[in-house]
């Protein structure tokens, strides 16, 4: 009997075991029961067996941040298999209090299991939140666009750079990133450097190790003094950062988050140039320069011609002033001088010459003389006014007439004759007629007669013809819309060859000119332009890419000239180009 109460127990306790082993368990787990309204919230709701028709709570009193995330356990440990499925949620609390996550819903094998209500206490934000940072969080601490000025406190017309460079940690990084909005430099001349490849290098931020890439750099002159404002670069960029977790074989799993960043804006104060010892002649040029006047030769015969150069090398803002002039006498003929640039710009600014090549012709035997030249400029180095000033040429003209230095007064005397009458002053005129008849032809049925009365019969039909075409010509809308532009922009073009020499109406004219010009041959509309858009529509009618460049360079002189200085040579210059790319186009245009 004994025997078989023993059995009996061991059997009632292994169905026992055997029944709670094999119960449901779905529960709620929070990872803190009591948090700061700046902490977050991690919620697990974990079966031991699969289940479907998951319902979450509301969260009413909560914003999700993240989640669902859904991770299963499945594993056999001494023959025993152990199996956990969870739901994650991430939760950030919407203000202080005390709250309950109600119950959450999952069917399985047919029946429907609730959790338990949750409560949580919601304090006063705390000074070191101890809840896992969020992706994003990290992204932001750990991804750093940085714009690095050169110099924020230059003169005017000086030169300095800004490089902009993306810093990211050692922990995350970048898979890829797309410029959301590039810094206009209204104020200043500027040159972007070509960056050829991007090339990963290690530098400090903050203190901290970080790896970087350059992605912009350029090179800003200011145009204006006092404080102004250099926009910010904005990127689009997607950051790999790590989620916690491992692959199986044991390799850090990373999270893509798409991140703003942004370099800010930078305030550069720009200082005025000094009036004490400002030169009189000064042209605005700030830098380090060499200056000199040469000639071709120095002698040579009347007729024969001699280029004599004006130039300028060195560093500092060569292309933002003008050259002096060179003064001759007035009996040497000189032609309009030929503008030559041959200058690079790099991060130590614009370095390289400028010049200006009068061609002179000498008219008579003798010796001219060329008076000096002088150039001023501000010295960033002494910051003070430099002058340089060329020695006296003298041109020997050896052989050719000599110039006329004879009085001619005596061309005013009087030459006043006596006139003595002669009896056959008047011999010319006859006194006497010699009249002879003249037979007439008749008109009727001439030559002049039938021309006139079929004249109106040829007349009729041509005025027909003419009129059908003019009725042709008005119904065409679009056509004469044409026309009328293409009036426009022959108009303008004459007006701005009549502002030679005055810089602002000159480019403003020309930039109406070109606009008139496509808006006749692309039939688009003023406000559509700009110049990615025209260089497009140009190419897809197959103008020369050489010929679109030369156009796209006509618009960007008539912008750059609101704040550089123009000579007479380069208003010249861009005329005849306006008007020799002009003549392509219409030759290429399709």
């Amino acid at each position: 009997m004994t025997y078989n109460i023993k059995y009996i127990s061991i059997l009632v306790f292994s169905l026992a075991s055997t029944l709670v082993f094999a119960q449901v368990k779905f529960e709620a787990k929070v990872s803190k029961e009591k948090l700061g309204v700046n902490e977050r919230l991690r919620i697990d709701f974990e079966m031991n067996q699969d289940g479907d028709n998951f319902v979450p709570p509301s969260f009413e009193d909560f914003t999700v941040v993240g989640g669902p995330n859904t991770s299963v356990s499945n594993s056999w440990v001494n023959g025993k298999r152990s199996y956990t499925k969870t739901y994650s949620y991430f939760l950030a609390p919407k203000g202080r209090g005390k709250f309950t996550i109600k119950q959450a819903t999952i069917e399985i094998d047919g029946e429907i299991y609730k959790t338990f209500p949750v409560t949580v206490t919601v304090t006063a934000a705390v000074e070191r939140p101890n809840a896992p940072p969020e992706a994003s969080d990290i992204a932001s601490e750990n991804i750093h666009l940085v714009a690095e000025v050169s110099k924020t406190n230059p003169y005017l017309n000086e030169g300095f750079t800004v490089v902009y460079k993306l810093y990211v940690s050692p922990e995350t990084g970048v898979s890829n990133w797309r410029e959301k909005d590039n810094p206009r430099y209204n104020d200043f001349w500027s040159q972007n450097i070509e960056i050829k490849g991007l090339n990963i290098q290690k530098g400090l931020y903050k203190g901290e190790e970080y790896r970087y890439v350059v992605l912009r750099k350029t090179v800003l002159y200011p145009q204006k003094t006092g404080k102004l404002k250099l926009e910010p670069l904005v990127l689009d960029i997607t950051v790999e950062v790590p989620s916690g977790r491992a692959d199986i074989f044991g390799r850090q799993i990373m999270t893509k988050v798409p991140k703003t960043v942004t370099a800010g804006s930078r305030t550069i104060n720009v200082k005025a140039l000094p009036e004490q010892g400002k030169p009189s002649d000064f042209k605005g040029a700030v830098g380090d320069f060499q200056f000199s006047v040469t000639t071709s030769k120095n002698q040579l015969n009347a007729t024969e011609s001699l280029q004599a150069k004006i130039e300028v090398s060195g560093n500092g803002n060569l292309k933002l002033f003008e050259l002096p002039k060179l003064t001759t006498p007035s009996s040497l003929e000189v032609y309009e001088p030929e503008h030559s640039e041959n200058v690079n710009t790099n991060l130590n600014g614009m370095r390289g010459r400028i010049s200006d090549t009068y061609t002179i012709v000498p008219q008579y035997r003798g010796k001219y003389p060329i008076p000096p030249v002088s150039f001023s400029y501000f010295d960033l180095k002494t910051e003070s006014y430099k002058r340089i000033t060329s020695e006296e040429i003298v041109i020997d003209v050896l052989e050719g007439p000599m110039a006329s230095t004879n009085n001619n007064d005596n061309s005013k005397v009087s030459t006043k004759q006596t006139v003595r009458p002669n009896t056959s002053t008047f011999a010319f005129i006859k006194t006497s007629s010699d009249w002879s008849n003249i037979e007439s032809e008749s008109f009727f049925k001439s030559t002049e007669f039938w021309g006139m009365l079929l004249l109106p019969f040829l007349v009729i039909p041509l005025a027909i013809i003419i009129r059908r075409k003019k009725d042709e010509r008005d119904a065409d809308v679009q056509g004469n819309r044409i026309r009328k532009a293409d009036r426009l922009a022959r108009k303008y073009l004459s007006e701005a060859k009549k502002n030679l020499g005055q810089k602002e109406v000159f480019y403003e004219s020309l930039e109406r000119a070109l606009h008139n010009y496509l808006k006749a041959k692309l039939n688009i509309e003023t406000s559509d332009f700009n110049k990615e858009k025209i260089e497009n529509l140009l190419k897809q009618r197959d103008v020369d890419e050489n010929v679109v460049s030369d156009f796209i360079s006509i618009l960007e002189s008539c912008e750059l000239a609101r704040y550089t200085p123009i000579t007479q040579v380069t208003m010249q210059n861009d005329y005849d180009k306006a008007a020799k790319t002009i003549s392509q186009i219409d030759k290429q245009l399709r």
